[in-house]
């Protein structure tokens, strides 16, 4: 896929369009969103999702707009798990409702800028290295068995937040004040300057998305190896966060199966990696260091419909489950 810089400089542009709309048309007046507002605006940014991967189709070909909508429909559907640990940490940070779009939003974008140097990272680590697929293969099929794991142990998400250990050296190192003031991230009192919770919970969302990005961008290099379809949807998909998380707050928990929906997209795309590996191979103490097409790879079109259909089947069975709940409730009520 040849990407002409002249693209990559729409694409910048196109992302920070997005974000000076959300600063100046949200941020910039502290209020708590309705729901119609955030499901127009939710609407909005994946409309310009989609519209970004007509634009791939037509200009590349189909094929690169299959893995572009692959992988859009992947971290969208990964970042939902985000989503829960955003709910955890705005509640731990007892983050006023009106400033809670400014923290979610800083969040994400030092999100997007951690993501790029990952994306650059993994791009370059695969372009050296072929084997480097054994090891996002393998990882991705260890993190599809502790999401199913998870699912069955605790059939919830942890309600409970850690602060990661860069917030735990933010609080060691700097004052930290009491209470919020306003929206300010910084400020003075008694003549010594300190940083506010609003700060420290800003810090909190942006450093623990590297978590998820642990996650996401092995996941996606399984679908495509192209930087630039990498980093768009990841961006695409972390820009409509902010929306999505009002638009669903107190839902979430109702996606009682999301974790085997996690697992079973993560093992697909683990497997696929490992299998395209095989057919790169060049480590000696496999094959003897030729390639093996034993097995063939999965193509993109059956990539997206195995996520789509994963996807469907899991908040289908969600909403079943959740239907029987209540009905099991009200007959207890009953009786």
């Amino acid at each position: 896929m040849e990407v002409h810089a002249l693209a990559w400089i729409i694409l910048f542009a196109v992302i920070i369009t997005m974000i000076t709309v959300d600063i100046v048309g949200h941020v910039r007046t502290p209020h708590a969103p309705t729901l119609k507002e955030a499901a127009w605006w939710s609407v909005a940014y994946v409309a310009m999702a989609l519209v970004f991967g007509v634009i791939v189709l037509l200009v590349w070909g189909p094929t690169y707009g299959l893995e572009y909508f692959s992988g859009y429909v992947t971290e969208k559907s990964l970042s939902v798990d985000n989503l829960f640990v955003f709910v955890i940490i705005i509640a731990a940070f007892r983050v006023p409702r009106n400033y809670q779009q400014e923290v979610l939003l800083a969040g994400i974008v030092i999100a997007i800028v951690l993501r790029g140097a990952f994306i650059a990272a993994g791009s370059a680590a695969i372009d050296n290295f072929s084997w480097v697929f054994y090891l996002f293969g393998a990882f991705l099929v260890w993190t599809a068995i502790s999401q199913a794991r998870q699912g069955v142990e605790t059939g919830d998400h942890d309600d409970e937040y850690q602060e990661t250990a860069f917030v735990r050296l933010v609080r060691r190192f700097f004052p930290v004040t009491d209470d919020y003031v306003g929206g300010k991230l910084v400020t003075k009192q008694n003549g010594k300057r300190m940083i506010t919770p609003m700060l420290l919970a800003i810090v909190a969302i942006g450093s623990a998305d590297i978590l998820f990005a642990v996650d996401s961008i092995p996941a996606i290099f399984g679908l495509t190896q192209e930087p630039y379809l990498v980093f768009a949807a990841n961006a695409f998909s972390l820009l409509g966060l902010r929306q999505l998380y009002f638009l669903i707050d107190g839902l979430l928990e109702k996606l009682v199966y999301l974790h085997y929906g996690l697992a079973a997209i993560l093992g697909f795309i683990g497997i696929k990696l490992v299998i395209h590996a095989l057919h790169t191979n060049e480590l000696p103490f496999i094959n003897g260091g030729e390639e093996w097409h034993a097995l063939p790879e999965p193509g993109i079109v059956v990539s997206l419909l195995w996520i789509v259909g994963v996807l469907t089947v899991t908040v289908l069975a969600s909403i079943a489950k959740n239907k029987k709940d209540v009905r099991a409730a009200e007959g207890n009520a009953d009786r």
